[in-house]
């Protein structure tokens, strides 16, 4: 499938999901992640979910990457050149909610995306080497092209299922692994 129809296809999906789904599914994340990684001293950049799109319920996540004494890294977005600024995250009244309806900071001290470790990347959808389908802008696979080497890259897929892409090209940057509500994949 095309990314475009596999985008449209899971829209709708996540728009099919009830209340009670979605948050289970969020915990159930939550809890692999958990479960999966140490996050003491890691710079983790982490996503703010578009509520209106129910995309994974990030808050309990970053509240435990604080708990367990992670530097969580939150980005402002810039639609003018489909990039992302990082920034260290200090407080939730450090956010407001911008025009598209994403949480970004309005303020706070600059992070180079050389320094982090992990990535948590938001996706519509995944297919089984890793290659997702995001809203189609480029955000993230801008971003993922200018970490180091050794930094992980980590999806977030509310759907435990994978596609078949049939338009990757050169800009997508592939996955080191996903999470699903009830799994965790290595690519």
């Amino acid at each position: 499938m095309l990314k475009s129809e596999i985008r449209a296809l899971f829209k709708e999906k996540r728009k099919g999901l009830s209340f009670f789904e979605f948050n289970r599914s969020s915990k159930q994340i939550t809890d692999l992640i958990l479960k999966k990684f140490d996050f003491k001293n890691k710079k983790v950049s982490i996503f703010l979910p578009i509520e209106k799109h129910k995309e994974f319920d990030s808050y309990p996540l970053l509240e435990e990457l604080i708990i367990q004494g992670a530097i969580p890294i939150i980005s402002k977005s810039n639609f003018e050149d489909c990039s992302l600024s990082l920034f260290r995250y200090e407080n939730i009244s450090q956010l407001e909610v911008n025009a598209f309806g994403i949480p970004e900071p309005k303020y706070g001290e600059i992070v180079s995306e050389l320094l982090l470790n992990i990535v948590f990347v938001p996706l519509l959808a995944v297919d089984k080497m890793g290659n997702r389908v995001g809203y189609g802008k480029g955000f993230y696979d801008k971003l993922l092209a200018k970490c180091n080497p050794e930094c992980l890259f980590i999806g977030i897929s509310l759907f435990d299922e994978f596609v078949k892409i049939d338009d990757i090209n050169s800009f997508d940057v592939p996955l080191n692994s996903c999470f699903t509500p009830n799994c965790y994949y290595e690519f």
